[in-house]
């Protein structure tokens, strides 16, 4: 987790805000259980998708948190966002 923390931390401004990047940090951290940090990257992405919404609500179950997941379902509905096949199965 310390080589992931470090190359979040040195990654130029410009790719940490892209999505895919962004997506791809919460997993990582969900996946070792800093459910905080993850959720301060999610809170700070400037557009959210389904991928990142499906990567957070995963997060929550991995680490024992699912009560959350309704609260991003709402998040969702209120954006707009459609949960997709896998969203509606995390």
């Amino acid at each position: 987790m310390k080589i992931g923390k470090k190359l979040l931390a040195e990654m130029p401004e410009n790719y940490r805000n892209n999505n895919i990047t962004s997506t791809s940090a919460i997993d990582m951290l969900m996946k070792f259980g800093d459910v905080e940090s993850a959720e301060r990257i999610f809170r700070s992405a400037k557009t959210k998708n389904i991928n990142i919404y499906g990567a957070l609500m995963n997060g929550y179950n991995l680490n024992g948190e699912s009560w959350k997941c309704f609260k991003i379902f709402e998040e969702m509905k209120e954006k707009d966002i459609i949960p997709d096949e896998i969203a509606w199965n995390i």
